[in-house]
C-alpha cells in the first residue's frame, strides 16, 4: 500500500514548515483510493508507519488529524467522477515524513481550493470541524498549491514529539 523513501519528499517541500528535508530520518506514503473506505485505509496505514518508527506519545493525535486531512480532501477536492477515472491528477495520496523531533502529515488532493476552516458554534454538527480539529491537535497546520507537472495542493500538519530517551 505506501512506499518509503526521501523520493516521496520532493514535491512537498514547498509549503511546509523551515525543516531541513536532508535531516528527515523516515519517511512513507502511499495512494488512497477515491471512496470514504480511504480514511480508514489511510488511518490503517499510519498507525502501522507510526509503530514501525515507534512514535507513541503523539499517536492518538496523529491518526485522529490524518482521518479529518484525507475526509476533507475526499469530500471536498476530488471532483464527482474521480472513483471511474482516477489517476494522478485526481487521486489522494497521504505523506507522513519523521524528524528527530517532528513529524508532519501531508496530504495531497487534485483541487487548488483553499481549505477553509468553517466558523461555527454548534459543536454537535455532523460536519465542518474538520480543520478545527486539525487545528486543536497538531502543533501548527498549512497548505501550498503544487507546481509544474503535479496539480493541486498540500495539506500538512506538524507535530512536535518528544526527543528520544
Amino acid at each position: 500500500m505506501g512506499t518509503n523513501g526521501s523520493t516521496m519528499l520532493k514535491p512537498l517541500r514547498q509549503g511546509l514548515p523551515p525543516l531541513d528535508p536532508a535531516a528527515v530520518s523516515n519517511a512513507a506514503s502511499c495512494a488512497l483510493p477515491a471512496r470514504y473506505e480511504a480514511v480508514r485505509e489511510a488511518r490503517l496505514f499510519t498507525r502501522q508507519t507510526l509503530d514501525q518508527w515507534e512514535v507513541g506519545d503523539r499517536f492518538d493525535d496523529i491518526c485522529l488529524v490524518v482521518s479529518e486531512l484525507v475526509t476533507n480532501a475526499l469530500r471536498h477536492a476530488l471532483p464527482a467522477d474521480a472513483g471511474c477515472a482516477a489517476d494522478q491528477h485526481t487521486s489522494v495520496r497521504l505523506h507522513l515524513m519523521r524528524w528527530t523531533e517532528r513529524l508532519v502529515c501531508a496530504v495531497r488532493d487534485p483541487s487548488h481550493a483553499t481549505p477553509v476552516a468553517r466558523d461555527t458554534d454548534d459543536f454537535s454538527a455532523e460536519s465542518g470541524r474538520g480543520l478545527f480539529l486539525v487545528d486543536s491537535f497538531s502543533d501548527s497546520w498549512g497548505w501550498h498549491p503544487l507546481a509544474g507537472t503535479l496539480h493541486g495542493k498540500v495539506v500538512w500538519a506538524l507535530f512536535r514529539l518528544r526527543p528520544a530517551e
